[in-house]
């Protein structure tokens, strides 16, 4: 099979909150061949059976996706949903401010639930600690047609935490 032939996929899992389970959850499709893009643990939400929802974004073809699956309820992993999440558009953008003094797992959980996007990829940079400002660059993948929505959230959210905005250049940006 080709790389083209791979395409991305979003697993949402319940975990129990004990040492091991998020290892135990990936474990089965790293054995499968399945590229991990993201992981969003969300430790402090639970679901009404009080467990901790995780949502891992990853890619694979469609065979190992459904080997992904099935090993995964194989080792008693509670999948609460599997499929085909297309992203297909990548931003990068880069956070300026008081990021960890403003909740940076409050700001990533707000970009994560506009819908239709996830964090792939996040670098901080905090030279003075948490005292002072900070930088994140984040890569963010969406679904298709979805980039604009994205980036409106990413401003909104921004403004709210007096936060600044690299934005990509993007098609038709002046």
């Amino acid at each position: 099979m080709s790389e083209a032939d791979r395409r991305s996929y979003t697993v949402r899992l319940e975990l129990v909150d004990e040492p091991g389970e998020l290892l135990g959850a990936l474990e089965p499709i790293a054995d499968n061949g399945g590229n991990l893009l993201s992981i969003f643990h969300e430790r402090g939400n639970l679901t009404p059976r009080g467990h901790i929802p995780v949502e891992v974004d990853l890619e694979a073809t469609q065979a190992q996706f459904d080997v992904i699956v099935d090993s995964l309820r194989e080792a008693g992993v509670n999948v609460i949903q599997a499929g085909a999440e297309r992203y297909s558009e990548e931003l990068t953008v880069v956070l300026v401010g008081h990021l960890v003094e403003t909740d940076l797992s409050d700001t990533l959980r707000r970009f994560h639930d506009c819908g239709g996007v996830s964090v792939a990829d996040l670098s901080l940079s905090a030279p003075a600690g948490t005292e002072g400002p900070s930088s994140a660059r984040l890569r963010v993948v969406a679904s298709e047609g979805q980039s604009d929505d994205a980036l409106t959230t990413i401003r909104s959210v921004a403004e709210e935490k007096d936060l600044r905005v690299i934005e990509p250049l993007t098609e038709g940006s002046q």
